[in-house]
């Protein structure tokens, strides 16, 4: 921890070798999270790193506890992937069209659930797939999911039974496929 909090400081004081050894980790789970917002590979790469370049331009902001850079990050990943999908273009070139990707690829049942999944997650609302992706995806725990969502623990614990209650419909009728 010690040494998350002396390359923190160093970030704060101007140091890009600091902050990226800090944000180098979080660059997969940001490109995940900002993928279940936009369902397309590229914009999500795009998203994260625009997010990388705001939280460097924000990093004197940060707390000076390092426990809260993960979910300070993800949620300027999230909004940042927001404001895409918000945008004109987003709405004109984006298809509807399921894009299957390299990591997808696997057995064709694997692929196949995988669609069936990716369908029911697009059915949910965005924070109750956001909370699915940040705790089952990410591995975060519920305390960070709701600082990024911007929920209390409880009102996270309660997106997500529902959510994941939603969803076993999906999952139950592949199984008897």
């Amino acid at each position: 921890m010690a040494v998350h909090t002396g390359l923190l400081e160093r970030a704060r004081s101007g140091d890009l070798g600091a902050f990226e050894a800090l944000i180098a980790p979080l660059i997969e789970p940001a490109c995940q999270l900002a993928y279940a917002i936009l369902r397309d590979w590229q914009e999500a790469e795009d998203a994260a790193q625009e997010a990388a370049l705001k939280a460097w331009r924000a990093v004197g902001r940060l707390r000076d506890d390092t426990a809260t850079l993960r979910p300070w990050y993800l949620t300027i990943v999230a909004n940042e992937a927001r404001s895409r999908r918000r945008g004109r273009w987003w709405s004109v070139v984006r298809s509807p069209d399921i894009q299957v990707h390299a990591w997808e690829s696997g057995p064709e049942n694997q692929v196949a659930l995988r669609t069936d999944l990716d369908r029911a997650m697009r059915r949910l609302q965005e924070v109750e797939r956001l909370i699915l992706v940040l705790h089952f995806y990410l591995d975060l725990p519920l305390d960070e999911v709701g600082r990024v969502v911007g929920l209390s623990t409880e009102a996270v614990k309660s997106r997500m039974y529902r959510a994941t209650r939603s969803l076993r419909p999906v999952l139950r009728d592949r199984e008897t496929v």
